[in-house]
């Protein structure tokens, strides 16, 4: 019995068009940046930008410039090389993106709470303001690595965000000066005068016992 032949239909020469699922099920969104929103409204926002809400006002975030990405790294792997050396206490070491919810006066619900950001690093000695969505309550370090569109917000809103949370430790990372201005918050909940410490020098971190960072290791290569 002779087989049935099969026949093979020639490919299409028109495009394919291919639906973007992303963009079929988080459409653009088109938030007013002069309204305030809470972190509630935050958590709705399933689109691909990188947002920080600072006393509810959104502040859009861009991808860091390779400089700014490698101080990080190496910042990030010679804290996280320290600690898992000595395993004398749990420190939790984080890179952004990882949400830190800054609640004030003790409202932790999500629509209570106008302050979400993003640092580039932070370390939290208590793991009990950890849960699945990232930090609640105030890191005891936090670094910052300047650039151009973040110089005012990382000196200013941030600055005095961080010291009204009670961050312990604030640090301002300077590529281009290749410095870090180091503040620490005094009793009184107020940051002191800050120590700038430049690329020949070793800074101690304060929140985390014996450890130093060799400055000229960190800028290496920049």
């Amino acid at each position: 019995m002779e087989k049935e032949k099969k026949t093979y239909k020639e490919p299409s020469s028109e495009p394919v068009i291919v639906r973007d699922p992303f963009a079929m099920y988080y459409p653009t969104l088109n938030l007013d940046e002069t309204k305030r929103y809470t972190y509630a409204d935050y958590l709705t926002w399933m689109d691909n930008k990188r947002r920080e809400l600072i006393g509810g006002f959104i502040h859009l975030m861009s991808a860091p410039k390779r400089v700014h990405a490698h101080i990080s790294m190496q910042l990030s792997f010679l804290l996280s090389t320290f600690v898992r050396k000595k395993k004398k206490k749990k420190y939790y070491i984080y890179y952004a993106p990882f949400d830190v919810r800054l609640p004030l006066n003790n409202e932790t619900a999500d629509d209570k709470i106008y302050d979400v950001v993003q640092p580039d690093i932070c370390v939290i000695c208590d793991s009990s303001k950890l849960d699945d969505k990232g930090c609640i309550g105030a890191p005891d370090l936090i670094v910052e690595i300047l650039s151009p569109s973040t110089l005012k917000k990382d000196w200013n809103y941030k600055f005095n965000l961080y010291e009204k949370a009670g961050v312990r430790e604030y640090w301002i990372v300077d590529p281009n000066t290749k410095t870090v201005n180091v503040f620490l918050l005094q009793p009184n909940g107020i940051y002191d005068l800050g120590t700038t410490y430049n690329c020949n020098q070793k800074m101690p971190v304060h929140v985390i016992e014996g450890l130093e960072i060799d400055l000229n290791e960190l800028f290496e290569n920049e």
